[in-house]
């Protein structure tokens, strides 16, 4: 790997940890500001949107687990794809017989 490379995955980690980093630090200097029984329903309300955040992130690893590249179920597809790729009859229904011969 290049060290461009290497700097843009670094930066691209980094970009993706930092509203969590900055949400935790946040939580902590506000947590002891707001009153117990307010802290508990806003904590849940975080860690929904939190977990709804994620969820499609999520959803993609799995669905790339069960039908990706690497498994029999994504070979049947890729493959399957493959085969389908060419021209169908319905795409030649137009021309005759007739035009198809030179001579």
């Amino acid at each position: 790997m290049t060290d461009e490379q290497s700097d843009k995955n670094w930066i691209e980690t980094s970009a993706s940890f930092a509203p969590a980093v900055m949400g935790a630090a946040a939580g902590i200097f506000v947590g002891d500001l707001i009153h117990r029984d307010t802290r508990r329903p806003i904590a849940f309300a975080l860690a929904a949107i939190g977990l709804c955040a994620v969820a499609p992130a999520l959803v993609e690893v799995i669905a790339d687990k069960v039908n990706g590249p690497n498994t029999s179920r994504g070979n049947r597809r890729t493959l399957r794809n493959i085969r389908d790729a060419g021209a169908g009859v319905d795409e030649f229904s137009d021309i005759n017989e007739d035009e198809l011969y030179i001579g």
